[in-house]
């Protein structure tokens, strides 16, 4: 395994807890279990550096799979690689002089193993403190055995740390460890500690620390790893020799295998023919054993810790294991066993996987179309998909498929098409469909998708043939409706509402609801657009008011309420009618579709403009970083907002991750937007323009997206002090606020007003001119309810009033700001509002006093460093990265202009920062 801890803090944190017991005095006794590969080395290895720094001398003894073959084998082993005063205090032990290199015989028991334990008790007082680690417990011999117990009960005062690590999946029934484990845990002396598998997230970042991959490669090795880090790393490496399970990983998971009777090995190759778990009446009937006979083999795979019981049935301890096992089978074995399952199952699902892997074509046709409408019914689109996916490819190799299945290739293609697109896969959607006959259904799936992805005019062209091919009255409803939303921002957009008053005509006399809420939805952005706010709303009222019976579209109404209200200020209505709208795609397995994600960042911006930053970066944890979609890029660019305003490490690893989707309009705006404004807090105007010239030269005249852009743009041209660009900036941002993205104005709501008057404000600021009233009204616009955007203009606000020579109005406005900061922990905005502050001579608040010039997350860290805690403990209680508490740490010592944590603390303590 690699160098890198991740994941295990708490566990560390544990451990040194008894380290540092031993250390004031208290002996101590700590057994790591776990896995095999799940890193009880890596812990302990970690564990035995830190006692290295604290003085300790540190003897590491492994055990051998000898049995008592060679007795006192670790402390043998431990003896021989200790540091050369230790091994000179032990030959002056005749005792423990035989276990060192050059002896030929060792300690038998009785006695003399009395006298052992007695010389090893006297040798650990003379060279204490002492880290004694016994190395893989579960082949440790009798002696061994004894010698922990003799240990854990013996060694008090001593300053000794003894820690043992041991596999639990080796730790069968009869295991002789288990009495002795069990004896052990009952001292008050012994911490037992058992590591289970890293979470994900902890196992993305290990995998990322191995090389590079790209996100679907990490995703695999994450989920088949199932947080082992020495399977992730083996699955690394066969990545990159192109195997699907290497053979070092393999065997050692076969060799647990092969000590099984005939009868277990035959139930559990059985059982991996299952999957990942099986019932047990199904197991006991595939696997042909006698009931008894059966029940014996169960029994000994389950003390063996290979299966485990999983409600009426047994599941793998891991599915590598269950991989392991089954590719090991002979091709006919494997064959028959799928056959002998596919007779008695009932599960459509179930029935495709072991026809198909059976050989059984016809049944794994029939079986997979069954299962896709079974995925439907339930609301799990990308199942459902892939099963239809499945069929068609079976399609042209089974004989009179149309009848198995009990329909056509195109429907079948036309069903799968859509429910590619109800999981997030657009592109795969619109693929499909143009391999189809163009009939008026499939033109208008097509149009509807393509206007999804942004391509007006391919939408526009479909929907034109979907409306001149309908052949029923519902048919037409659907393409009317289709083909009106291709309009809304074209040059024909004047039309829009006469094709949706046609399509509702039509939808309500066909009773196509879908067709109907589609309508309403788009003449109510129409009329939205035009400043009747009021009607667009009832619409959206009335969209929402019934189901649609089309899942997507009552989601995509739910969408429409929440966004309105947003657009309109109006926070707190947007959030219900959000988590309403989040709610419905996750209990319909909507989650990934287009309005799915769309809801997920609307919620998510909610939380970020109404000031709730601990809630919005809850939900942003949840965007991963390591995208490979592009749902999963949208999502990960909206967290981007909290984490650059709180400059929190993971902007830079999540903007590397998000690079190769900037092919994407939206996720290019708002991931490079934001690293824009990241790069200007970090003192790199010249990159933050790239940013956002490269951005503003992918959007269309009068897209309402450039207003904000054309802010940064300006901001950093003020402070690269030039005037270049300017005015084309403000020109581009009044363009979209006077004639939108159709040329002929519309409505904008209040936080895009808001962003025009900053643009104007800051193109004032490029030019030397701090406009007092101008900087007055960008606070007032902001102040509807965008917090941080408020704050930032009060800072701005501050610094033209103070020019203008009214200080005390200034600090007011740089108090206020400075308030809903901390708050937020703004951590920008807060030092650049201290350093505004020292400029102007303002003097401290109780937040953080300005001339300390910490940030309020400097402060907390440096109370806890007064406390004593280490980086590790400061990073647990705060519940951030250690890596993050040492920034901080060098921050602070900066900033006193000190060497030592010592030093920090006293000077804390001087300027009264400790409280």
């Amino acid at each position: 395994m690699n160098g890198l801890l991740v994941g295990r803090s708490i566990e560390l944190a544990g451990l040194a807890r008894v380290l540092q017991s031993a250390a004031d005095g208290v002996a101590g006794v700590a057994l790591v279990g776990g896995d095999a590969g799940i890193g009880k080395t890596r812990l302990v290895s970690e564990l035995a550096a830190e006692a290295r720094e604290r003085g300790f001398n540190v003897l590491v003894g492994q055990c051998a799979e000898l049995g008592d073959a060679l007795p006192y084998l670790p402390l043998a082993d431990a003896l021989r690689g200790a540091e050369p005063a230790v091994r000179e205090a032990a030959a002056a032990h005749p005792m423990l002089g035989q276990l060192l290199p050059g002896s030929e015989s060792a300690p038998s028991t009785g006695l003399t193993q009395q006298r052992l334990f007695g010389s090893l008790l006297g040798l650990l007082a003379e060279v204490q403190p002492v880290l004694f680690v016994i190395e893989d417990l579960h082949w440790a011999d009798r002696s061994t055995r004894d010698l922990l117990v003799f240990l854990s009960r013996m060694v008090q005062s001593e300053r000794v740390c003894v820690v043992g690590t041991y596999r639990t999946d080796d730790l069968h029934r009869r295991h002789p460890l288990r009495s002795v484990l069990a004896e052990l845990k009952r001292l008050p002396t012994v911490m037992s500690l058992e590591l289970g598998p890293l979470d994900p997230g902890a196992l993305s970042d290990y995998v990322a620390s191995l090389g590079d991959l790209d996100a679907h490669g990490l995703g695999l090795i994450v989920s088949r790893a199932e947080g082992n880090p020495f399977y992730a790393e083996e699955l690394f490496a066969a990545v990159a020799e192109g195997d699907s399970l290497p053979d070092g990983l393999a065997s050692l998971l076969l060799s647990r295998v092969e000590v099984l009777s005939e009868a277990g090995q035959r139930v559990l190759r059985a059982a991996a023919v299952a999957g990942r778990r099986v019932e047990d009446d199904l197991l006991r009937e595939v696997s042909g054993l006698p009931l008894a006979e059966f029940e014996q083999a169960v029994r000994e795979i389950v003390s063996r810790g290979l299966l485990r019981i999983d409600g009426p049935g047994y599941a793998f301890r891991h599915a590598l294991l269950q991989e392991a096992v089954y590719t090991d089978l002979l091709p006919g074995e494997r064959t028959r066993l799928h056959a002998a399952f596919a007779r008695l199952l009932t599960s459509p699902a179930e029935l495709a996987h072991h026809h198909l892997a059976g050989h059984d074509l016809a049944g794994a046709l029939a079986a997979s179309a069954e299962a896709g409408r079974a995925a439907e019914r339930v609301g799990a689109p990308a199942e459902a998909h892939r099963h239809y996916d499945r069929a068609l490819g079976l399609w042209d190799r089974v004989d009179d498929a149309a009848r198995l299945v009990g329909g056509s290739r195109e429907r079948l293609a036309f069903r799968s098409a859509v429910m590619a697109a109800d999981s997030g896969d657009n592109h795969r959607a619109v693929t499909q469909l143009r391999a189809l006959p163009q009939t008026s259904e499939v033109s208008e799936r097509l149009a509807y998708y393509l206007y999804e992805l942004d391509d007006s005019a391919g939408a526009m062209a479909a929907a034109e043939h979907a409306v001149a091919g309908a052949g029923s009255p519902s048919e037409l409803a659907r393409a009317q409706a289709t083909y009106a939303r291709t309009l809304l921002w074209s040059s024909r957009h004047q039309e829009v509402e006469t094709y949706c008053l046609r399509a509702l005509e039509t939808a309500r006399a066909a009773g196509a609801r879908d067709a109907e809420v589609g309508a309403l939805l788009t003449l109510a952005t129409f009329l939205e657009h035009r400043g009747d706010l009021t009607r667009a709303h009832e619409l959206v009222d009335t969209a929402c008011a019934e189901g649609s019976s089309d899942l997507a579209m009552d989601l995509r109404a739910r969408f429409h309420h929440a966004r309105i209200h947003y657009d309109q200020g109006l926070l707190a209505y947007a959030a219900g009618a959000a988590d309403e709208g989040i709610q419905m795609a996750s209990e319909t397995g909507l989650k990934w579709s287009t309005y799915g994600t769309d809801l997920r960042f609307l919620r998510f911006l909610v939380h970020y403009a109404a000031g709730e930053w601990d809630q919005a970066e809850t939900v942003a944890a949840m965007f991963g970083a390591r995208v490979g979609t592009l749902p999963e890029a949208l999502l990960s660019s909206f967290a981007l907002f909290v984490e650059v305003g709180r400059d929190l490490p993971a902007v830079e690893g999540r903007l590397g991750w998000l690079r190769p989707f900037w092919d994407d309009e939206l996720i290019a705006y708002m991931s490079r937007g934001l690293a824009a404004e990241h790069a200007l807090w970090h003192g790199d105007p010249a990159t933050a323009l790239d940013h956002v010239r490269a951005v503003m030269a992918r959007l269309i005249d009068g897209d309402v997206g450039s207003i904000r852009l054309a802010a940064t743009g300006l901001w950093a041209l003020a402070e690269l002090g030039t005037t270049e660009g300017a005015d084309e900036l403000r020109e581009r941002a009044r363009f979209a606020l006077d004639l939108g993205p159709t040329g002929e104005g519309g409505h904008i709501g209040p936080e895009g007003q808001a962003w025009g008057l900053r643009v104007e404000a800051e193109w004032h600021r490029v030019h030397g001119r701090l406009d007092v009233e101008l900087w007055r009204r960008v606070v007032e616009a902001f102040d509807f309810g965008f917090v941080y955007e408020t704050a930032r203009a009060r800072w701005r606000l501050a610094e033209a009033l103070l020019a203008a020579g009214d200080r005390e109005a200034a600090h007011a406005e740089w108090e206020l700001a400075r308030e809903v900061a901390g708050k937020l922990r703004a951590v920008p905005l807060e030092n650049a509002l201290l350093e505004f502050g020292r400029r102007a001579r303002f003097g401290g608040g109780p937040a953080a006093p300005a001339d300390a010039g910490l940030t309020a997350r400097e402060v907390e860290v440096l109370r806890l460093v007064a406390e004593g805690l280490t980086n590790r403990e400061i990073a647990e209680r705060l519940f951030i990265a250690q890596k993050t508490v040492s920034v901080h740490v060098s921050n602070i010592l900066g900033k006193f202009a000190v060497s030592t944590r010592t030093q920090a603390a006293a000077t804390a303590r001087r300027r009264g920062l400790l409280g």
